[in-house]
């Protein structure tokens, strides 16, 4: 499918909605991913389940910010998801395989978050942190590519 099949089909879905640029939320939410991240890394020797659930939510702002970017934001009750198949049809191929990993991510930490005794592994965490930083930065710098006009404090 193409971006512009995907968005008018999302959009008649009601699954997303067109949303004024504002480059100062964009900047906003790329901070908070990178103050969450930060928070993700701190909480690694307290609680992996919560710093994993803070790096997946890092990679959810960034992604939002990268809508918003696009004149997009999501609605309705499936969120998360339709959030991970924006970027999944937004982002050129080369980038398919982290849009797996946030997508793997996006579905342990709803099982983390929603059923008892679910564990996360201090490895997976781990891994999750790599992976969350890698995204924000990749979409961070995508960010900046495409509006070099602007200054951001990012």
């Amino acid at each position: 499918m193409t971006y512009k099949k995907f968005t008018e089909d999302y959009l008649a879905k009601g699954l997303i909605k067109k949303q004024e640029l504002d480059l100062r939320a964009v900047e906003k939410l790329i901070l908070r991913s990178e103050k969450d991240l930060k928070a993700a890394k701190a909480n690694l020797s307290i609680d992996e389940g919560i710093a994993y659930a803070v790096a997946y939510l890092a990679m959810l702002r960034t992604a939002r910010a990268y809508m918003l970017l696009k004149g997009f934001r999501p609605s309705d009750g499936y969120q998360h998801k339709t959030v991970v198949e924006f970027m999944a049809e937004s982002l050129s191929e080369e980038y398919r395989n982290i849009i797996e990993r946030f997508d793997r991510m996006r579905r342990k930490r709803n099982i983390f978050t929603y059923e008892i005794d679910v564990a996360i592994s201090r490895t997976e965490t781990e891994n999750a942190l790599k992976t969350a930083n890698e995204f924000v930065v990749l979409v961070r710098d995508i960010i900046k590519k495409e509006n070099p006009q602007k200054t951001f404090k990012f």
